[in-house]
């Protein structure tokens, strides 16, 4: 990303880190970002992770927690006033009291935890604090999708997007708008309502494109998924125009497009990255796996076509005592596949060669050299547990839990309150069969038996014979939390 920021960006983003360096020698702290696709599981994640290193979770192979070393974990104020506190607070009442999902993240926001450790070294403990904190930047995966436009002019921007408009998966859905951009002259005057026209029209193909039977991914610009204060702006009503080539004449709706384009670039897009993602140091990307196979081979392939574009934005590598002075790295990713308890355990390895295969050709593409990257499948929180079931003489693996009120299967349509048994099906042995272009069917058969994924509610937490509430039950986060902060804690 270095190639698409100014001399300018730089120096500033030097100054933030050099200042960040010279608090952390008397507060050793570290950013962790954690960021994904919408329903990807981010709010959750953030929460369980809080929520099991504050009550003690259930954390085997998070070797701190494990051996004994870590004495306490609290919440702290966050350093940065100007950025949203995360609601953990809120969340997890979601979670346990009520049994509802959290809201999803809609914009950037922060929590600090605080670890207070032994070292396992002796040496560690003469001359450290025993003491982290762990600030968690979550972000929605949809604006990093937005870094990549630093290096492309409106032009290759509107050329691309028509090409992807194109494509059988999403053909009919972008019809309307590239059916109403046909009418229109680049090289006409500028006219507003012209302008706000196309803007809602491109922006109603791109939510379109987002809803479950498609599930696509690669849907920049990301603020016109999820604009926050800037809705209505003249920095959100632009659209790609077809035919471009020549340059735009001054006064022209092509020029207006263009300045419009080029404005949500430098006051929306270069401050996102400067402030946020350059000053990470570890981080995760969440990947609803689920959604993209039950919509088809299209959604999967566009969901590696975004995983690309995400690692691509990202600053990786290890540095040294001088550089590490002035930039941050990220030398540690993991690309984590969630809601593995909608699958049985037997099938967690095929979920997770899945990723695996389409998480190695995008590293291959965005070329992360000196970034150590871990491909996981997990469930931050898990909401069913496994057993089986006799249908005639075989024995069947399910997944038992609550529905999510409207969910179904088939003809089978659940009310949000009954635990019900379901065979989820089994994924493919080979992962390339889930990366197959079977034409233009863009989504299996409802009624296709092989898979069958439902989303269902939070569980019903245990509580202790004292009355006290448990910790958020889990598949692998203990992995996850080794992986991305376990060396911190050594």
């Amino acid at each position: 990303m270095a190639s698409l920021t100014t001399f300018t960006d730089e120096a500033r983003i030097a100054l933030d880190t050099l200042s960040g360096r010279a608090t952390g020698l008397f507060s050793p702290s570290m950013r962790l970002g954690v960021t994904g696709l919408s329903r990807a599981g981010k709010t959750v994640f953030i929460t369980a992770f809080v929520h099991n290193l504050i009550h003690g979770g259930r954390l085997p192979l998070f070797e701190a927690q494990k051996s004994g070393r870590i004495s306490r974990a609290f919440l702290e104020q966050q350093p940065d006033d100007a950025v949203p506190r995360f609601q953990y607070e809120d969340h997890v009442a979601a979670l346990v009291d009520q049994r509802i999902w959290p809201d999803s993240t809609r914009a950037i926001s922060e929590l600090r935890l605080t670890i207070e450790f032994e070292s396992a070294s002796g040496w560690n403990r003469m001359f450290s604090a025993g003491k982290l904190s762990v600030d968690l930047v979550d972000y929605p995966g949809e604006w990093l999708l937005d870094l990549p436009l630093l290096g492309k002019s409106y032009d290759d921007f509107s050329r691309e997007a028509f090409e992807l408009a194109r494509l059988p998966v999403r053909a009919d859905l972008s019809e309307a708008w590239r059916a109403l951009a046909a009418t229109v002259k680049p090289e006409a005057d500028a006219d507003e309502m012209t302008a706000r026209r196309l803007a809602e029209t491109f922006s109603a193909y791109l939510k379109a494109c987002k809803d479950d039977e498609r599930a696509l991914s690669t849907l920049p610009p990301g603020r016109f998924l999820m604009p926050g204060d800037l809705e209505g702006s003249p920095a959100l009503t632009f659209a790609p125009l077809p035919g471009l080539g020549q340059r735009a004449r001054p006064g022209s709706l092509h020029a207006m497009m263009e300045r419009r384009y080029e404005a949500y670039k430098t006051h929306v897009v270069k401050p996102f990255f400067r402030e946020h993602i350059a000053r990470l140091d570890r981080q995760i990307v969440l990947i609803d796996a689920m959604q993209a196979l039950n919509a088809g081979p299209g959604a999967i392939a566009d969901l590696e076509r975004a995983v690309t574009e995400i690692l691509a934005c990202f600053r990786p590598g290890r540095g040294n005592l001088l550089t590490d002075l002035f930039s941050r790295r990220i030398d540690r990713i993991l690309v984590a596949a969630t809601k593995a308890d909608h699958l049985h355990h037997e099938s967690h390895d095929r979920l997770q060669s899945i990723v695996r295969r389409l998480t190695d050709r995008a590293v291959a593409r965005a070329n992360l050299s000196g970034a150590e990257v871990e491909v996981l499948a997990l469930a931050a929180v898990r909401a069913t547990r496994e057993g089986t079931v006799k249908q005639g003489r075989e024995t069947l693996p399910v997944i038992i839990g609550t529905p999510i009120e409207g969910e179904a299967i088939g003809k089978e349509r659940f009310d949000g309150n009954t635990e019900t048994a379901i065979f989820p099906g089994d994924l493919p042995e080979k992962a390339d069969v889930v990366f197959q272009d079977f034409g233009t069917n863009h989504r299996q058969d409802a009624n296709d038996p092989t898979i069958r994924f439902v989303r269902f509610r939070p569980p019903r937490l245990e509580r202790t014979a004292e009355g006290v509430t448990l910790s958020l039950p889990h598949i692998r986060l203990d992995r996850a939390l080794q992986f991305l902060i376990g060396d911190h804690l050594a």
